[in-house]
């Protein structure tokens, strides 16, 4: 048994960023940049207005003051117009500022009669008048590699003109759900069966990782079953495997996988809950020139690491069959490895810190990984924290590590992990 940091050091060395691609900007949501990306135009792009008004010359426009309006500018094309001491031009937000003019009024602090207005507040110099640049500036960095594109990020990007994006790879996993006591929701369930709960939580995380699942099925604690549903499975960038991994007569799953050839790096690791975990690899057998490859399986190189291969591996997570062990080692292990093959560089949770509620104390072997609630600045455990206690997991969205012999106080400030 070795440490959880020792484990994700090993699974992290073996796994590398799957090949870059061009995607079109509107499908890169939540893809990661296989490059830095810097702008092409600062942000405004030209001087304009904030607002709907007039745009006038401080220097000559006082409070109770007339001006004459010389013309309009709309949102749009630059009508070049100037404004002059004692002028105003009526505009439009998004408009560009008149030639000459350094402000804004707006239409509700005028009044206007015919051709002239009235000024009635006082006005600054730049007031509601939006510089070019003060955003963006030109040659700016917007997007790092390995960053995140998000939703915003996607509109920075069109702001730009950028039509395509270089991202990383796209990663396919399959999904086995393991035990004879398993029923698929919907169908009967006998007297000792339980409904296959880890399938639909292992896809549900993948999705979270911008994974599909290619292949979700259950097998029976069969080895023929096994044995096929592995060939099937492997036949993706990553395989997924709940239950079967620990010690027990009818834990198949090692030797099911030695029987295709995998490579057995991590055996149980040292963490509550989650000790029976399995990582590995299965080197495929190279497709013939007509085949097409897995998308994504180019070969890919990281800085420093020079050109890496790896269209012929699949690497395998065994995950123990407990729903909430299945849950913590996905986080902790499966997580971070999908992400470095996609081609991101922060491969953590998210971790903020609160304030426990209750005093905690670890007295087991393991570091124990606390389900709670994280509301208002305050984490308190939630539910039973057993293996199985699948609805306090439901109810959590936050863990807190406790580490071996470890004792926390109550009003104590941790640091919390949340997925949600």
């Amino acid at each position: 048994m070795i440490s959880e940091e020792e484990a994700r050091r090993r699974i992290l060395e073996k796994v590398r960023p799957l090949g870059e691609r061009a995607v079109p900007l509107k499908e890169a949501i939540d893809c990661f940049a296989a490059e830095d990306y810097f702008a092409r135009l600062p942000l405004p792009a030209f001087d304009n207005s904030a607002m709907d008004g007039y745009a006038v010359v401080t220097s000559s426009c006082k409070k109770g003051g007339q001006l004459r309006v010389i013309g309009e500018q709309p949102a749009g094309p630059d009508r070049k117009l100037r404004v002059g001491g004692g002028e105003a031009v009526r505009i439009f937000t998004g408009a560009t500022l008149p030639q000459g003019a350094d402000a804004i009024v707006m239409q509700e602090d005028v009044t206007r009669h015919g051709t002239d207005i009235m000024v009635n507040v006082d006005v600054e110099p730049d007031e509601f008048v939006r510089r070019r640049g003060c955003d963006l500036a030109e040659g700016q960095m917007i997007l790092a590699r390995g960053e995140r594109i998000r939703a915003a990020t996607v509109a920075l990007l069109a702001s730009q003109g950028f039509a395509n994006v270089i991202v990383g790879g796209k990663a396919t996993a399959a999904v086995i759900s393991t035990g004879d006591e398993l029923v698929k929701p919907g169908e009967e369930l006998q007297a000792g069966q339980i409904y296959d709960s880890n399938s639909a939580l292992l896809s549900a995380l993948l999705q979270r990782c911008g994974v599909s699942a290619t292949v979700v099925e259950h097998c029976r604690d069969d080895r023929k079953s096994l044995d096929d549903a592995i060939k099937r499975g492997i036949k993706n960038h990553v395989l997924i495997i709940s239950g079967g991994v620990s010690v027990g007569e009818h834990d198949l799953v090692k030797e099911a996988l030695r029987e295709v050839g995998a490579k057995i790096e991590i055996w149980r690791v040292a963490i509550k809950p989650g000790k029976p975990f399995l990582f590995g690899s299965v080197e495929r057998r190279r497709p013939s020139p007509q085949s097409s490859p897995l998308e994504g399986e180019a070969d890919a190189t990281a800085p420093g690491e020079g050109t890496l291969r790896q269209r012929n591996v699949c690497f395998v997570f065994g995950l123990p069959g407990n729903p909430v062990s299945a849950f913590v080692t996905f986080l902790q292990f499966v997580r971070p490895a999908i992400l470095r093959m996609m081609g991101a560089t922060n491969l953590d949770l998210p971790q903020v810190p609160a304030k426990l509620a209750v005093g905690l104390t670890s007295d087991g072997d393991r570091p124990h990984y606390i389900r709670g609630r994280l509301e208002h600045g305050k984490f308190m455990p939630f539910g039973r924290q057993e293996s199985h206690a699948l609805f306090g997991l439901s109810q959590a969205n936050a863990l807190l590590r406790v580490a071996v012999g470890q004792s926390l106080k109550a009003e104590e400030i941790v640091d919390v992990q949340i997925w949600d």
